[in-house]
């Protein structure tokens, strides 16, 4: 009885209504990260010898990129849910459902980054490295989303933390509906692990990992980005093993599992390599401001026509010496006195 009263209840419901407009946690919890973010990677790259609004200028490429990448990973992955006998393959695109995959998302979201950065002359290795926390804080946020609407947990146990999940019914048809619906009894029909909690808290600890680093070796060159990668995926790798939704398998094994022992290995050895490069990178000194190239062509021109006009005027010099010499000679002879005629 005093297990049961120490659990964790889950939310009666993840969608409110206001009017028409359904109103999704899960929603509100991913523009908040995105939020947490893009402000604290400002201050961080701002810190760093960055530019002021350069952060939200990358962002309007990354974040796109990072949510199309994000459900293109999960739908790869978990295609079952969408495609084959009695599924809906636009289903797909129901983003506001829920299913993004971290994977994709880091990976697309980078190569909008990518983007951003050339066309800015930004470092992208010293952008990741100012953003990497940020990131890692935005992750825990999107978890409360899965909280509210009851998914990614594990399996059943008795510690007083244990999750309280809810049958949720759709008010209007009486019919069960887990995600949109509502629970009108708070008797749970399941307690399990609070998986979502477990990665919220361990991602935190990732990001104070990070900023700890950071301050201490002043890591540079992409490493604080690496070391974001390797913390999560360590993380990832344990938690992903108690999860009981429903997943592709690859030998029994959740697919996840796979991705997070593979990119935690990349991020250990791109650590460690980086380290090479020696310190932090000046971004204030490699950092080139897009009207540079602009200005620097328009000096070029003006240049070029200066240095026309002195080869024009170069050209024209020997001519003038010439009609100058002519005169002055035909001067001296009109000058010079006459000699009288000798008799003949």
């Amino acid at each position: 009885m005093n297990a049961v009263l120490a659990t964790i209840p889950s939310p009666d419901r993840g969608v409110w209504h206001l009017g028409p407009v359904p109103i999704r946690a899960y929603a509100l919890c991913i523009i908040l990260g995105i939020i947490v973010a893009i402000s604290w990677g400002e201050r961080r790259w701002v810190a760093r010898g960055g530019q002021k609004g350069d952060v939200t200028d990358i962002a309007v490429f990354a974040v796109p990129f990072g949510l199309v990448g994000g459900r293109l990973y999960h739908v790869i992955t978990d295609n079952q849910k969408y495609f084959g006998p009695g599924k809906n393959p636009l289903d797909a695109f129901a983003i506001w459902n829920g299913g993004l995959g971290i994977w994709g998302a880091i990976a697309l979201g980078g190569v909008g980054a990518w983007i951003a950065c050339r066309r800015k002359g930004i470092p992208l290795p010293a952008m990741a490295d100012a953003l990497a926390p940020g990131i890692v804080v935005a992750q825990a946020i999107g978890r409360l989303g899965n909280y509210f609407n009851q998914e990614l947990y594990g399996g059943d146990t008795t510690l007083p933390w244990g999750l309280e999940i809810y049958q949720r019914v759709d008010p209007a048809t009486g019919l069960p509906d887990m995600l949109g619906g509502v629970a009108v009894d708070s008797t749970p029909i399941a307690v399990v692990h609070p998986t979502f909690l477990y990665e919220l808290l361990w991602n935190l600890g990732v990001a104070a990992l990070v900023v700890w680093a950071d301050r201490k070796f002043r890591l540079g060159h992409g490493r604080a980005f690496a070391l974001y990668v390797a913390g999560y995926c360590a993380g990832r790798f344990w938690i992903e093993l108690m999860r009981t939704d429903e997943a592709t398998l690859i030998a029994g094994v959740r697919v996840n599992v796979f991705v997070s022992a593979l990119v935690l290995i990349g991020a250990v050895a791109y650590f460690v390599l980086a380290a090479r490069k020696g310190e932090r990178e000046d971004v204030a000194a490699l950092q080139a401001t897009p009207e540079a190239p602009a200005e620097a062509g328009a000096e070029s021109s003006d240049d070029t026509e200066d240095a026309t006009k002195t080869e024009d005027t170069a050209e024209d010099t020997p001519e003038d010496t010439d009609e100058a010499e002519e005169a002055d000679e035909k001067a001296e002879a009109e000058s010079r006195p006459q000699e009288p005629a000798k008799p003949e």
